[in-house]
């Protein structure tokens, strides 16, 4: 006889330690390859939407486009470290929503919690359309198959998704380091030429500088703010999935959220930097990006480079959507404002029903657009900025609350935030209103009233449930099952012995109808029950009409009525075929069954499977 021995401290390998889960969650790095890509991305074209709105003062308006960006910067900044004190306080997730719904009330996070669901939604529809725009734009035969083409790239991210945020990461690790160097490779080559390599560029800019000389004024300057700020799309990602971080997720969170401040904070003054060396404007059919990549590297394969990999991280920033949305909606189901199916969470930590209805909506959002990017900008960008604002609010209200060490210095950092953001929002929202903002108006308290409409249903059922009080001691009745049968075989006799150990009577019931070889099959049915004689009485149920699931849920009425302190159960029984295929074979008798008796009466439903393999 051996005996097992270990070494001390060793873990027998019978009593693995068990899986986390801890192996499916984020690094800071991973964390930023599949929460920041948004961000990243919007140096395509955060830069050009503020040149578009400078362009019209021409070349002296231009000249503020440092100044701008220096601002926007400056708030980039004030939201990192915002969003770090509210990664601290609020480990698990939610940003605005959760932020709200401690310090701001139930309405405002539900406002907070429906700007986010519209800007993930919306920033999957833009991603995905604007990077196949870049493609079809390098290859213009496939303009009429730009919807396909997003759609095939959704349901590319959606696949990828399912199989778990990491795995995600890991994917678009690589995309997002080839093109976050190849900018500062842009802008550190850029720095060092007194001059652009290209002539192009600056042909462009001479044709339209002399045309558009006005004043800058104070307007124009808000308005290149607000377009600029388009840019800090995603800022928030991080702080709305921290639960989606390993151990510790606070630390890694903050660090991660640290690290996309810097880089996205460096490309964009870096990129305006080169912008004003190079006087650049914009010129029809070229983005500012492919400008900037022109003047510093020439018209060579590292254009090329640069210009493919902005038509990937484009595509797949909408990946940042997938890894935030679901933790929200996660949320939301936890507090009841949505149905509590977006809390599960399936294999390798993913909240597979958040990630399908994201694609879903994006999806539907793809087709009403028809795969047009311009269709849908006007609506991006103004839930963040919803979002943004409401969470500076209340984290100065946390602050009041806490008064921890230099409280003061902190509320007026989210203070001031606050205020640029809500300046951003409305004109944002004016500027854009009549391209299509109007819908988000209209959506955002649509969207709040569906979450409360759900949050009431399931505060009624709640009640009706006695959810949060104690109830009544468990007390056995008298139990009648009902059967029903319309030929003998084994899984007749499964059911009744089944039906035997759940109640204190049984009562096999049958349906018969006039016709003439129904009443032959109805005697040849008596005549084996008695022959067979298992103990149970058949009763006939007549019914005039074809109907097999009313006779049954009739007579359910009648033992209801007859006892009325006895318990009821129906005992359905099925058979479950050895290939899926065969169930196309069956007769669904028993889901006839079963939903007459539950639309009809309070009686207990049990389908009892026999396999046949």
């Amino acid at each position: 006889m051996s005996v097992l021995t270990t070494e001390p401290g060793a873990t027998p390998a019978a009593e693995e330690p068990p899986d986390t889960g801890e192996r499916h969650r984020l690094t800071a790095v991973t964390g930023l390859a599949a929460l920041s890509l948004d961000a990243m991305a919007s140096v395509a074209y955060g830069p050009e939407a503020i040149v578009l709105v400078l362009a019209a003062a021409g070349a002296h308006g231009l000249g503020f486009t440092l100044p701008v960006t220096l601002a926007i910067a400056g708030l980039l900044a004030v939201l990192v470290a915002s969003y770090r004190q509210v990664i601290a306080a609020f480990p698990d997730g939610g940003g605005s929503y959760a932020v709200a719904k401690r310090h701001l009330g139930a309405r405002t996070s539900l406002v907070a919690a429906a700007s986010l669901v519209l800007d993930y939604v919306l920033n999957v529809a833009v991603a995905v359309t604007a990077g196949v725009a870049a493609l079809t734009s390098a290859f213009p035969s496939l303009y009429d198959d730009r919807l396909l083409l997003c759609l095939a790239v959704l349901a590319l991210i959606t696949a990828v998704n399912l199989r778990g945020i990491v795995e995600s990461a890991k994917a678009f690790i690589v995309p997002t380091i080839v093109f976050v160097g190849s900018i500062f490779v842009l802008i550190a080559v850029g720095l060092f030429r007194s001059e652009p390599v290209s002539t192009v560029t600056a042909a462009g800019h001479a044709s339209v500088a002399a045309d558009n000389a006005t004043t800058v004024g104070a307007l124009l300057l808000l308005k290149a703010f607000a377009s600029g700020c388009a840019a800090l799309t995603g800022v928030e990602a991080i702080a709305n999935a921290v639960p989606s971080f390993r151990t510790p997720r606070a630390k890694r969170a903050q660090r991660a959220e640290v690290a996309l401040g810097a880089v996205l904070g460096l490309m964009l003054i870096g990129l305006s930097v080169l912008i004003g060396r190079f006087h650049l404007q914009p010129v029809e059919g070229v983005t500012v990006l492919a400008q900037l990549a022109d003047a510093s590297l020439g018209h060579n394969w590292a254009f090329y480079v640069i210009q493919f990999a902005t038509m990937i991280l484009l595509a797949l920033s909408a990946n940042t959507s997938f890894g935030g949305l679901p933790v929200l909606l996660k949320l939301l189901a936890r507090d009841n404002y949505l149905p509590h199916v977006f809390a599960l969470k399936a294999d390798r930590q993913v909240h597979r029903h958040g990630v399908l209805a994201l694609a879903l909506l994006s999806a539907a959002l793809l087709v009403f657009s028809g795969g047009d990017t311009n269709t849908l900008v006007p609506l991006f960008a103004i839930g963040v900025f919803v979002g943004f604002t409401i969470a500076q609010v209340g984290m100065v209200r946390h602050w009041r609350l806490e008064k921890g060490p230099g409280w003061r210095g902190k509320a007026l950092l989210n203070g001031f935030g606050g205020v640029l953001t809500g300046v951003a929002a409305v004109v944002v929202t004016a500027g854009k209103f009549e391209e299509g903002a109007w819908l988000i108006v209209i959506a955002l308290p649509l969207l709040v009233a569906t979450f409360e409409t759900v949050h009431r249903a399931y505060a009624r059922i709640g009640e009706r449930l006695g959810l949060g009080r104690i109830p009544e001691h468990p007390h056995r009745d008298r139990s009648v099952v009902i059967v029903p049968v319309s030929s003998l075989s084994r899984l007749t006799s499964e059911a009744l012995t089944a039906a035997a150990s759940l109640g204190d009577e049984v009562r096999a019931v049958t349906v018969c109808y006039p016709g003439p070889e129904d009443r032959a099959a109805l005697h040849a049915l008596e005549r084996a029950w008695a022959e067979w004689d298992p103990g149970v009485p058949l009763v006939r149920l007549a019914c005039e009409r074809r109907s097999l699931g009313r006779p049954i849920a009739a007579y359910v009425r009648e033992v209801t009525a007859a006892e009325p302190d006895a318990r009821v159960t129906v005992l359905i029984p099925e058979t479950e075929p050895e290939r899926l295929w065969q169930r196309l074979l069956q007769n669904q008798r028993g889901a006839v069954v079963a939903h007459a008796v539950r639309r009809e009466t309070d009686a207990v439903i049990c389908r009892l499977r026999f396999r046949l393999f």
